[in-house]
């Protein structure tokens, strides 16, 4: 369950009061907030309704700028409510409302020190890993992954139709690249390859089985974020770690290893494609979309434009694996 806390004036109280009611929400308490004029009133909101009264209070509230919505996480509620039984069996139908959606994965978008600092240090942990055939290492640097939180939210600025984070997921995630792949390429030249690592070649090799991991995983992702299964994403982040490919690409730039190159180029572009495309399909069906009716069509069309690049860029992708390993083949 959910405590929703809403700050507004007199006149707006019966009407919030009512929405609350009309969702089989409890309104526990109403009392007057310290700022003068204002009512406080506390619903608690079971997690299958949470979503449909947002959207009615925003719906109502959402021209009155003095007015505030806030959506409190609990630890218990007691005495324990009847229909928790019923919540227990309908939990895997139970997902993360719209609002929090975005604030948690929004944080993953944003282009600041912290982020390029995370970029960095990962860096360089993997690729010692990957030099040193060290596999608890490249996990460990695996772990952080911090490419993985713009591509997540780019698909989920797409599946709201939100241009602004996309194009702010976009420039982080290439920043990122850019930096790790610069960072590789001087370690790569500076120091000496070793080609006997099976972590690191193990990048440099990819085929249908590497499209199908990057596409469970990113689903897994998403599916994780939108039910709150947070400790599921640790996982995802080992299965398709965009970093140790993208270290190994600049790795054997670095080196004038170019077929090797190539293989973790057309690896990391595989991931980035798989995980944007089963992202937006998952957040598709999970109905992760905006309130309103022109933001629905404008998302509708972003969603459209979306898939159709990251449909044709996955057709192209599978088609040059197949190509590589026939050219390998006779080689």
């Amino acid at each position: 369950m959910k405590l929703i806390e809403v700050v507004t004036s007199t006149q707006n109280l019966k009407p919030v009061i009512s929405i609350a009611e009309q969702h089989d929400s409890e309104v526990n308490w109403i009392g007057s907030s310290e700022e003068q004029g204002k009512n406080l009133i506390r619903i608690l909101v079971n997690n299958d309704k949470r979503q449909l009264v947002l959207d009615a209070l925003q719906g109502f509230l959402g021209s009155d700028e003095s007015s505030k919505i806030l959506v409190l996480s609990l630890e218990a509620v007691l005495p324990r409510q009847e229909n928790e039984a019923s919540e227990v069996k309908n939990e895997e139908a139970v997902t993360t409302t719209r609002e929090e959606l975005y604030n948690d994965i929004v944080k993953n978008a944003r282009l600041d020190s912290t982020y390029l600092l995370l970029v960095f240090l990962s860096t360089v942990v993997v690729a010692i890993g990957l030099l040193e055939d060290n596999v608890a290492v490249v996990i460990g640097a695996m772990v952080i992954a911090p490419l993985l939180g713009p591509n997540i939210a780019l698909a989920l600025g797409a599946a709201l139709g939100d241009i602004s984070l996309m194009w702010k997921a976009v420039k982080t995630t290439m920043a990122g690249i850019t930096l790790a792949l610069s960072l590789s390429m001087i370690l790569g030249f500076f120091y000496p390859l070793n080609l006997d690592s099976h972590e690191l070649l193990a990048r440099t090799d990819v085929g249908l089985d590497s499209v199908t991991l990057a596409l469970a995983s990113g689903a897994a992702a998403v599916i994780s974020l939108t039910t709150g299964l947070a400790s599921v994403l640790v996982g995802v982040m080992v299965a398709v770690a965009l970093l140790p490919p993208t270290a190994t690409l600049g790795l054997m730039i670095g080196a004038g290893q170019t077929q090797l190159a190539v293989g973790a180029a057309l690896l990391l572009a595989v991931n980035i494609v798989s995980v944007n495309l089963a992202a937006k399909i998952v957040f598709w069906l999970r109905g992760v979309k905006p309130r309103s009716w022109l933001e629905k069509q404008k998302a509708n069309q972003s969603m459209v434009i979306y898939l159709i690049i990251w449909i044709l860029s996955l057709t192209l992708l599978i088609g040059v694996i197949f190509i590589r390993q026939g050219i390998l083949k006779i080689a």
